[in-house]
């Protein structure tokens, strides 16, 4: 009895609990989750660029966006999405490393002279792309959020005519720094390079190959690469060339 017993437990398969484990231990599970968390890093920063787009409605727009945010009976709740989204971060580039050191290990022995044929620069730095895309996350929320980077222009401080967080005066004041300007822009074009290639692995992920389905992906893509790489450069550039000056035309 308590063999049969025994076997019958084996046969059920280990507890639920050990599920996700399981699925992050399998190749495919780990590009599952590498391109669900892709997914959401991609609708976060769709969401985060659609807010700091109103600077170019001036600093009333933006303003009252970031107050309404704030003043939301809900605010407190975006410091457990803040958090989360770190996580999910977090998780992508974990999984992202782990799947390059596994493919590395399916060929331990290097050629002699290696030409890549299909792959792109994009595909081959995928994780280490990633880590600094982890690092300026990091280097942002330190910046913006916390106002640590740079004290004389942080949001934490400024106010408004009305009272209100002066989010625009410290976007146009921090990006009047030619450094800071540099180092959004190398990291946003990272990303544009790693968000083309994860979001292409993605659908082949889940079985998108025919010639229409890869030109409907490629068009998408691109689509939304393009808006999020040309929005977040755009602000820096137009406030480091004067476009969108400070507030009342100082």
């Amino acid at each position: 009895m308590a063999t049969a017993s025994a076997a019958a437990h084996a046969a059920s398969g280990p507890p639920r609990a050990h599920r996700l484990v399981r699925l992050f231990a399998d190749t495919i599970g780990r590009k599952s989750v590498v391109a669900v968390t892709g997914g959401l890093i991609i609708l976060f920063l769709l969401g985060h660029l659609a807010g700091n787009l109103l600077i170019f409605r001036g600093q009333d727009a933006i303003n009252e966006y970031a107050h309404r945010l704030k003043s939301n009976p809900i605010y407190p709740l975006l410091w457990v999405e803040r958090v989360g989204m770190l996580g999910v971060f977090l998780l992508h580039v974990i999984g992202t490393i782990t799947l390059t050191r596994r493919n590395r290990a399916v060929r331990p022995v290097r050629y002699e002279m290696w030409v890549p044929s299909r792959s792109t620069v994009a595909g081959r730095y995928m994780a280490l792309s990633g880590l600094v895309i982890l690092a300026f996350v990091v280097f942002h929320l330190l910046h913006f959020t916390l106002g640590v980077v740079d004290h004389s222009n942080t949001s934490l401080d400024l106010l408004d005519s009305a009272g209100r967080r002066d989010v625009y005066s410290a976007l146009v004041g921090s990006f009047h720094n030619p450094w800071i300007v540099l180092s959004y822009i190398v990291a946003i074009g990272l990303l544009g390079m790693h968000l083309r290639h994860g979001i292409s692995s993605a659908f082949q992920t889940i079985g998108v190959h025919t010639a229409n389905d890869s030109r409907i992906v490629k068009t998408v893509m691109l689509a939304i690469v393009g808006f999020l790489v040309i929005g977040n450069w755009a602000i820096p550039l137009m406030v480091l060339f004067g476009k969108i000056p400070y507030a009342g035309g100082m």
